[in-house]
């Protein structure tokens, strides 16, 4: 079986693409020299493959990469390519609680994309998934490096949040299981094994990085004011807007509901300290080298 996986070089590509064959493997990415909206490359990319795993997406819009691109026209591109290359069947990588008229670009760009496959006459599954974390992930990552650089911790809203927090390896696992056409339906939410409060995700990471930092409660507004002031400020922001919306609403039930997976594919393990420390980044504390600014200077002393 020859597969193609858009965004390969993506947190869940990369992953993805680590468990294949090379030889019947073809990432595609912009780093790959393909734009996920070229319908002509992304056609000859795809030629000879069996199934697409469409894992392209972005959780924050910098400049052309908007989400109406990336996760509605990159997907109307990529659905034209597979049927001019034969593919026969799409496994997407989409968002638990992905829907439309929710107030978030990002929730209603993938529920189109979603609709777009739907519609697409290609044998599909969809992958509703949960919060995943693993190495290079943004959510052990940045909470790990967080809890090292500031002595206090803001949690979301003074409701409790519960979280599902999905290992990569067992994503990998039930994408793996979709692109084999063993997943029956063909819309599916993909959750972790372990439903605990955000809070205690948070306390999990911290202790295992050896921090006890104090945890306040702080009202969702002010997160997504801290969001759009990372996004404007950070490389990679501390929380993206987006990310913003699924911490305030909680990332545990899918919406609109969908299935889960059989029972023998779904993930398994638990989050645990072991996992948290396989997923733990190299880099420490957020620092200077993390600002927008910096790189901007850095690119001006070159020029000089």
């Amino acid at each position: 079986m020859r597969i193609a996986i858009t965004g390969g070089t993506g947190f869940v590509g990369r992953h993805l693409a680590a468990r294949l064959d090379p030889a019947d493997t073809v990432v595609i990415s912009r780093r790959t020299g393909i734009e996920i909206d070229d319908v002509d490359a992304l056609a000859a990319a795809f030629a000879g493959c069996d199934v697409v795993v469409h894992a392209a997406g972005i959780n924050r819009e910098i400049g052309d990469q908007t989400f109406e691109r990336v996760h509605v026209e990159g997907t109307r591109a990529m659905v034209d390519a597979a049927r001019r290359a034969g593919v026969k069947r799409i496994v997407m990588v989409s968002f638990l609680r992905a829907r439309p008229n929710c107030g978030s670009g990002y929730h209603e760009t993938k529920w189109a994309a979603e609709e777009l496959i739907r519609q697409s006459g290609i044998d599909h599954t969809i992958l509703k998934a949960s919060m995943m974390y693993g190495h290079g992930d943004h959510m052990v990552d940045h909470v790990s490096r967080a809890v090292k650089t500031w002595p206090v911790f803001a949690t979301v809203g003074f409701r409790g949040r519960t979280v599902r927090p999905i290992p990569i390896e067992d994503f990998v696992d039930v994408m793996l299981a979709a692109a084999e056409g063993r997943i029956p339906e063909p819309t599916v939410a993909v959750m972790g094994a372990e439903e605990l409060p955000l809070s205690d995700a948070v306390r999990r990471i911290a202790r295992v990085v050896g921090r006890t930092p104090l945890f306040i409660a702080v009202p969702v507004w002010s997160v997504r004011i801290l969001a759009q002031l990372t996004e404007w400020t950070m490389v990679v922001p501390l929380v993206a807007k987006a990310q913003a919306k699924m911490l305030a609403e909680g990332v545990s039930e899918p919406e609109p509901w969908a299935p889960e997976a059989p029972v023998e594919l779904r993930p398994s393990h638990l989050f645990s300290d072991e996992s948290i420390r396989a997923a733990l980044p190299e880099a420490g504390r957020f620092g200077w080298g993390d600002l927008r600014v910096s790189r901007w200077m850095a690119g001006l002393r070159q020029r000089v």
